[in-house]
């Protein structure tokens, strides 16, 4: 390993002695496979600090590792008609108007394959964070000696950002891929991971039914109408997926990545056994820390998450209320995303970051508050605009949020109007009083502008040397 890893600088190292000694595997074959997996740590091609073909590589062997099988056209058929019945069952429940996209059925790698990009986007701060910092730890660490064997000035600094990029590729494929064992469809964590798309993922429908004593058909018909849902809000409010997206990720481009874990990380893998880089990966060594700002940060897009599932858990009540196990399926639904999964739980671990709406429950009862009170068009105007979106203060308080908009509303109001006078000129300077008039402190005005005395007698005006004039 050594040998090839220097190359021509080997001699005079006996590659068989130092592998012996260092407890590696004697076999030709378990050697060849793990030099494989060293070369492309360090030597991979990458576009950028991290070896994303590496990720997505990852992803998919991960997908594949419990069968992944192929969609067939009977299910295909089964998607699409259920997505379209599930259109059609929101209709009469929101303001919004249909999207007319068509169902798809999916297995774990197409979900993949559609989702990857975005899963690069919500990442990319953080993996180029951890690669940089992976990256100059190794060589401040790296004793002198070892600098001039690898000829840092020559591109040992490289090597190592390559295998820290290639570290943190195998962790996101490592949770992306295991994502893909449990979501449901598009939209299953509250974000449109597909750019709009909506589908469903059959083989995952079927396990999570599993147990439920529930009808497959029902469950997926249940699961459709959630799916059509969030791909309907988030089309119809072209806004919104922007918003969640850009404060992931400025809330990603604000980490900062505590060395010592990915030391102490290292210092416990076994190089002769595969499974430990694969637990230690598994067990965040790479989670950020929060800061204050993050924090804030984070609590913002909690509340935008809860009201996005709240809209959607509301409308799917409400649509599928003709399905006998609507209100169990609803209820297990809410207690899934509410936990989160062990997938949920690894992605949380890569990027310090949970989606997952805590608040569903307070979300869906503010909206369906504002549906008593408002009726549809007005509950679903809501969306407009971030600025008028509900905040942690109406969760906690739904019946309070007409008034508390109603307060900032008057405020605006009237700053509006004064704005208004004062562009068309309605607040004037009031004019210099004329003379003889009255000057505002119950005097009259002199000839020079001064308060005349009335020449009552001793008030006569002095002159500087005390003599009347």
């Amino acid at each position: 390993m050594i040998a090839r890893l220097l190359g021509g600088d080997a001699e005079g190292f006996d590659p068989r002695e130092i592998a012996k000694a260092a407890g590696l595997p004697s076999d030709p074959q378990a050697m060849a496979m793990m030099m494989q997996q060293v070369q492309a740590m360090f030597s991979a091609p990458s576009s950028g600090p991290v070896n994303w073909q590496l990720a997505h590589e990852h992803a998919r062997r991960v997908a594949a590792s419990d069968n992944d099988p192929s969609v067939t056209s009977l299910q295909r058929r089964a998607v699409d008609e259920a997505l379209r019945v599930a259109e059609m069952w929101i209709d009469p429940f929101t303001a919004f108007p249909p999207t007319g996209q068509l169902g798809r059925a999916w297995s774990k790698a197409e979900w993949i394959e559609a989702t990857m990009g975005t899963w690069r986007r919500l990442t990319e701060p953080v993996a180029v964070s951890i690669a940089k910092a992976l990256s100059d730890t190794l060589s401040e660490q790296l004793p002198d000696e070892m600098k001039s064997i690898l000829g840092m000035a020559g591109g040992g600094a490289s090597m190592f950002q390559n295998m820290g990029g290639a570290m943190f590729g195998m962790q996101l494929g490592q949770a992306v891929g295991a994502l893909s064992k449990e979501v449901l469809g598009s939209t299953d964590i509250g974000v449109p991971l597909a750019d709009g798309q909506m589908a469903l993922l059959p083989a995952n429908v079927r396990s999570f039914g599993e147990g439920l004593d529930i009808p497959e058909q029902e469950v997926t018909l249940f699961l459709a109408v959630r799916e059509a849902a969030h791909v309907r809000l988030f089309t119809q409010v072209p806004w919104l997926a922007g918003h969640l997206m850009g404060t992931i990720e400025r809330y990603a481009r604000g980490i900062h990545i505590d060395m010592t874990k990915i030391e102490d990380a290292a210092r416990e893998i076994d190089p002769t056994n595969p499974e430990s880089m694969q637990a230690a990966l598994s067990q965040g060594v790479f989670m950020p820390e929060r800061t204050a700002e993050q924090e804030a940060a984070l609590s913002r897009l909690e509340t935008v998450l809860a009201l996005v599932e709240g809209w959607v858990d509301e409308i799917t009540a409400a649509a599928a209320v003709n399905l006998p196990s609507a209100a169990a399926l609803r209820e297990t639904v809410r207690r899934r995303r509410a936990s989160g999964g062990p997938a949920e739980h690894a992605f949380a671990s890569l990027v310090g970051l949970e989606l997952r709406p805590r608040r569903l429950r307070d979300a869906a009862a503010l909206w369906a508050h504002l549906t008593e009170e408002r009726g549809l068009e007005g509950r679903d105007a809501i969306w407009e605009h971030p600025d008028l979106l509900p905040t942690a203060e109406d969760l906690d308080d739904p019946t309070g949020f007409t008034a508390r908009r109603r307060l900032i509303e008057s405020a605006g109001s009237d700053v509006d109007a004064a704005l208004e006078r004062l562009l068309a000129g309605g607040f004037e300077t009031p004019d210099a009083p004329q003379d003889g008039t009255d000057g505002g402190d119950g005097t009259q005005d002199g000839p020079d502008g001064g308060p005349d005395r009335g020449g009552a007698p001793g008030s006569e005006d002095r002159g500087p040397d005390g003599r009347t004039p």
